[in-house]
C-alpha cells in the first residue's frame, strides 16, 4: 500500500473510530457494508479494508468474512489496554527496574481501592487463589498463582484501567522472574503471610492498612527479584 493510500486508510479509521466511541454505533451493531464505505468515502476497497483492519486490531470491531458477514462493533475492553501496554513495554525494551518501580507506585493505591470497593465475590476469589498459592510446590505454579493473586486485588479495586495496567505489568514481571530463587520455602512462606495480612485489611475495608501492607510486600518481593536476577547475571 502506498503512503497516500495508507494515510487515507488512517483518516477513515479515525473517522469511524470517533463515531464508534461517540456511540453512533452501539456494541453489537454492524457497520455499513464495505462497498457502502467505499461509496461514501470515495476511497479504494484496499484503503477501506485497511481502515477496518486497524479498528479490528484495536478491538473496536470484529469482522466476519463471507456471505452474511460484516464488521460488528465491539465494546472496548481492559484486555485491549492490557495488550497495548504489554506491546509498549516490549517495544521500548523496558527493563526490570522500570517495571518494579511502576508496580511499587501502583499496587498500594490499587490495594487501597480494593479495600474500599471489594465485594464478597472479590474476597472469595482472593481466598481461592491464596489457597492455590499455598498448595503450590512447583515453582511455575507458585509464580503463576502469585501473579493471579495480585491481578485479583486489582479486580477488587473495580477500576478497569488499573486492572489493565496491573495485568500487563504483572505478566511482564512474571516473564522476568521465572527463577529458582523464588521457590525457596522462606519466600513462599513470606508471600503467603503477606497476602493473608493484605486480605485481612481488604476484608475489614481498612484502606490505610491495605496500602501499607502492600507497600511492604511489594518492596520485599522486588528486593528478592533484583537479587535473583543479579545472581543469574553473574
Amino acid at each position: 500500500m502506498s503512503a497516500t493510500a495508507a494515510k487515507a486508510a488512517d483518516m477513515l479509521a479515525d473517522a469511524l473510530r470517533s463515531r464508534i466511541l461517540a456511540g453512533e454505533w452501539a456494541a453489537g451493531e454492524t457497520l455499513p457494508a464495505e462497498r457502502d464505505l467505499v461509496d461514501s468515502s470515495g476511497l479504494s476497497r484496499a484503503s477501506v479494508r485497511e481502515a477496518l483492519r486497524i479498528l479490528g486490531g484495536e478491538g473496536l470491531i470484529a469482522t466476519r468474512a463471507g456471505r452474511g458477514g460484516g464488521s460488528v462493533v465491539r465494546q472496548p475492553t481492559s484486555e485491549g489496554i492490557d495488550r497495548s501496554v504489554r506491546l509498549f513495554i516490549r517495544g521500548q525494551r523496558m527493563g526490570f527496574s522500570a517495571l518494579v518501580e511502576a508496580r511499587e507506585a501502583i499496587e498500594p493505591a490499587v490495594s487501597r481501592l480494593a479495600a474500599r470497593h471489594r465485594t464478597e465475590e472479590d474476597l472469595e476469589r482472593l481466598e481461592a487463589i491464596q489457597k492455590k498459592l499455598a498448595g503450590s510446590r512447583n515453582r511455575t505454579r507458585f509464580l503463576r498463582a502469585n501473579v493471579d493473586w495480585h491481578v485479583a486485588v486489582a479486580q477488587a479495586s473495580h477500576n478497569p484501567l488499573l486492572l489493565a495496567f496491573m495485568s500487563a505489568i504483572a505478566q511482564e514481571i512474571l516473564a522476568w522472574t521465572a527463577d529458582e530463587g523464588f521457590n525457596t520455602e522462606t519466600i513462599v512462606a513470606a508471600t503467603i503471610r503477606s497476602h493473608a495480612q493484605i486480605i485481612a485489611a481488604i476484608r475489614k475495608q481498612d484502606e490505610d492498612a491495605a496500602a501499607r501492607r502492600m507497600t511492604r510486600h511489594v518492596a520485599s518481593y522486588s528486593a528478592v527479584a533484583r537479587s535473583a536476577l543479579s545472581r543469574a547475571a553473574d
